[in-house]
């Protein structure tokens, strides 16, 4: 078995008889490495919606690039964290054109700075996505495509969706997973107004009581009850507060399957 290294304009020919099929094992993995150490893209991650969630983003890009290239590889991140307090304003007054201003903004900025793709680290955020994309010229990896891939990949057709009431009840979301054949299911005008609430005034703040815990699992269950196959933790912050283990139906971790995808797309 023979394999390539180049560095320049000069190739080296390795054959696995000069080592021991060992280390030339270890060998391969490195040049693997090396490769997509060199050929990494750097993703553009727009935070800040809230920090907290912001958070669990950047931990997360970093050790699921570690666990692919091993050692000390970290993710090549450029972040731009806004200010939540004027995005959560212009959302309560339902001004989308301001909010789109804003990240459409903060997008071209990342891209300039030398970002491949675009993350807006919220999913209500992506509301808004179809207006950002057509302001960048690098991709913008939408949280709900890959959700709706994730649940097409289990062979569900009818999900709870769980968020704030802006991604429960517009469209932008239930409209990406319809274009998967899936059925959303959403909670009582009431429990959305739990919901929302409990994510603005306590889960954007680090607030997470046992109750709240508690109500969004009997939420979960009463969904459930009506069809749903599966849940999706349409908020950021919601993945903190329910587990898997909470519950017995499959549980879609937007935040995992978005940082998912976007490692994928910056070491392909």
């Amino acid at each position: 078995m023979y394999i390539v290294a180049s560095h320049s304009c000069t190739a080296y020919l390795f054959s696995s008889s000069a080592f021991g099929s060992k280390s030339f094992y270890v060998f391969e993995q490195l040049l693997h490495n090396i490769f997509y150490l060199h050929h990494m893209k750097t993703i553009g991650f727009i935070g800040g919606l809230t920090w907290l969630s912001s958070m669990d983003y950047y931990r997360l890009l970093n050790q699921l690039t570690n666990q692919k290239l091993g050692g000390v590889s970290s993710c090549k991140i450029l972040m731009y964290s806004v200010q939540f307090e004027e995005i959560k304003t212009l959302t309560v007054a339902g001004d989308w054109d301001g909010i789109a201003a804003i990240i459409c903004k903060v997008a071209q900025t990342l891209e300039q700075a030398g970002a491949h793709c675009i993350l807006i680290g919220a999913n209500t955020m992506h509301n808004i996505a179809e207006k950002v994309q057509a302001s960048i010229h690098i991709p913008l990896i939408h949280i709900a495509e890959v959700t709706a891939t994730a649940i097409a990949s289990q062979g569900l057709n009818t999900v709870a969706l769980l968020g704030t009431k802006y991604t429960m009840q517009l469209d932008f979301y239930k409209n990406k997973l319809a274009a998967k054949n899936i059925r959303t299911i959403i909670p009582n005008q009431e429990d959305i107004e739990y919901i929302n609430d409990t994510i603005y005034n306590e889960m954007g703040k680090g607030i997470f009581l046992p109750e709240r815990k508690e109500k969004f699992i009997q939420i979960i269950g009463s969904l459930q009850q009506q069809g749903a196959q599966g849940v999706v933790l349409g908020c950021t912050e919601i993945p903190i507060l329910i587990k898997q283990t909470d519950v017995d139906i499959p549980v879609f971790d937007t935040t995992l399957l978005h940082v998912q995808a976007a490692v994928a797309f910056a070491l392909q």
